[in-house]
């Protein structure tokens, strides 16, 4: 018997982590070169749960002063707040999903206990 909450906020802790990951992968690489963020978007995903896809951000980043780097480089395209706020929003995705998988176990749990 699948219980689809359970499964669902399941599905959507593991894509708010896969955006965590990639905004912190954007963090990690703000200075360097060259460097084209990614980013996460989600989507409902049939018979329930949430699917999420990484795509490559191609906005071109601030171009490097001749003097400081060969011509043609250009900053990475990273925004540091932008990355902050995707890592907050993950971080409550993924605590409010957690509340409903403990939610949905309590009621299991309620239902076993009713049945025995």
């Amino acid at each position: 018997m699948k219980i689809s909450g359970f499964y669902s906020a399941l599905s959507a802790i593991s894509a708010f982590g896969k955006k965590f990951n990639v905004s912190a992968n954007n963090v990690a690489n703000l200075n360097t070169n060259d460097f084209k963020r990614s980013r996460v978007t989600m989507a409902e995903q049939r018979p329930g749960g949430v699917k999420a896809e990484v795509e490559k951000d191609n906005t071109p980043g601030a171009p490097v002063p001749e003097f400081l780097g060969e011509k043609g480089t250009e900053l990475s395209n990273v925004e540091l707040q932008d990355e902050v706020v995707d890592q907050i929003i993950a971080q409550r995705g993924i605590e409010a999903n957690l509340k409903t998988v403990k939610t949905a176990d309590q009621i299991t749990k309620s239902v076993i206990d009713i049945l025995a």
